[in-house]
């Protein structure tokens, strides 16, 4: 049977780790829970060991140096499941920091575990590190706090997470394969031109023959690439890094991110993203307590689209006449249809925090599938293109060896 490494703490708080065999993580699990152990984490061993020093190597050079989604991810789940076992804070805290292996958890967590012991709130706490806990995360604990039941919101606040992390990779994966065509592409053609077509230059340059245009064209490229491929990557340096600075304006940003909703397929992608992680942030808020005009501010924090995000601003000066959320919202005409009907019919009907997590719900399907109708169009686009450079090229040269063929004769 496979063996897994596991951390687990007991009722005292105090953590142990070991070696356990076991068909799968749920039967480890379910032993650990036996023995009176709250599983915190439980990962299967390699089946080679390895050195400590290499281990350490390892660990030194590729430790992140930031708190990353992901390790947010886990702590918030860990701590959630060490609250509502009972155990203080502060413990819970300690012991989380002891469990941590990226030395940037470990330092934020004694932070967070000092200012606490300091006096602070655990949301006064983390709200001093806005660059690693959102405002949307702060006030979600805020509202566990004032509500007494701050495990139970952090293992919602950790689903939520979870949703949104499922949601991003499930984009991510699906353009894996679109970016391995586009490389497969850019490599084929510079081997072309810089190893394959200078073979064939030297044989025309013999034969005297002025070449056909596409063959001179060709060639000049082939040259140029060998000559000046430093200036080719300090163009593209160069661009990559004049467009980022160029988005980092708010009006340029702004016009980027309306042209984007307008592009098709893209524009269509990108909406549905928005409006899953839209629904189910606000929902996650409304079920911790926060009221909807608070809910709004909040949720336009997360929205990476800046048009749609100051869309939100106009809904909430008309909730704030007393017009509704829904209405406004629909009115915006930046928002799927089904989307802002099914808001509309949750305000009107009482339940629109249940009716926002259908709204992610149905969102998430509507994002895999409007990802898979973005790559049946994508990929056979990026073939054909593969193919008319590929075969450009080879014809360009075809042309120029008939034509000293024709010499020949």
């Amino acid at each position: 049977m496979p063996l897994y490494r596991y951390k687990a703490v007991n009722t005292s708080g105090d953590v142990s780790a070991g070696e356990l065999d076991a068909a799968n993580e749920s039967e480890i699990v379910d032993r650990l829970r036996d023995q009176g152990l709250m599983p915190m984490q439980v990962v299967a061993a390699a089946g080679e060991r390895v050195a400590a020093t290499q281990k350490a190597a390892r660990r030194r050079w590729f430790a992140p140096r930031r708190v990353t989604r992901d390790h947010l991810l886990a702590l918030t789940r860990e701590l959630a499941t060490l609250l509502r076992a009972g155990l203080p804070l502060d413990r819970a805290l300690e012991i989380l920091i002891n469990l941590a292996d990226a030395p940037p958890v470990a330092r934020l967590l004694q932070t967070v575990r000092d200012s606490v012991r300091g006096g602070k709130s655990l949301s006064q706490a983390l709200d001093m590190h806005r660059e690693v806990f959102s405002r949307f995360y702060v006030n979600i604990v805020r509202a566990g706090e004032a509500g007494g039941a701050l495990g139970a919101v952090l293992t919602r606040l950790s689903d939520t997470m979870e949703r949104n992390k499922e949601l991003r990779e499930s984009v991510k994966s699906a353009l894996i394969y679109p970016i391995i065509l586009i490389c497969v592409a850019v490599t084929s053609v510079m081997i072309l031109l810089v190893f394959v077509v200078p073979q064939f230059q030297q044989t025309f340059a013999q034969a005297g023959k002025a070449l056909p245009v596409p063959t001179q064209v060709v060639i000049f490229v082939g040259t140029g690439l060998r000559k000046y491929w430093w200036l080719l990557i300090a163009v593209v340096v160069a661009g990559v890094w004049l467009f980022r600075r160029w988005l980092s304006r708010p009006a340029a940003r702004f016009r980027w991110d309306r042209r984007l909703l307008r592009w098709p397929l893209i524009g269509d992608l990108t909406a549905k993203v928005e409006v899953a992680r839209f629904a189910r942030t606000l929902a996650t808020l409304l079920g911790n307590g926060v009221t909807l005009l608070a809910g709004l501010s909040i949720v336009k924090e997360t929205m990476t689209n800046t048009v749609l995000a100051q869309s939100l601003e106009g809904v909430t000066t008309r909730l704030r006449e007393g017009k509704g959320f829904g209405r406004p919202l629909l009115e915006t005409g930046l928002y799927p249809r089904l989307a802002t009907q099914m808001i509309l019919v949750g305000e009107e009907s009482g339940r629109l925090e249940e009716m926002l997590n259908r709204v992610a719900d149905v969102y998430d399907r509507e994002v895999a599938m409007a990802v898979k109708r973005f790559l049946a169009v994508l990929e056979p686009a990026l073939i054909l293109g593969l193919a008319v450079l590929i075969g450009g090229i080879v014809f360009s040269i075809l042309l120029g060896v008939m034509g000293m063929s024709e010499l020949v004769v």
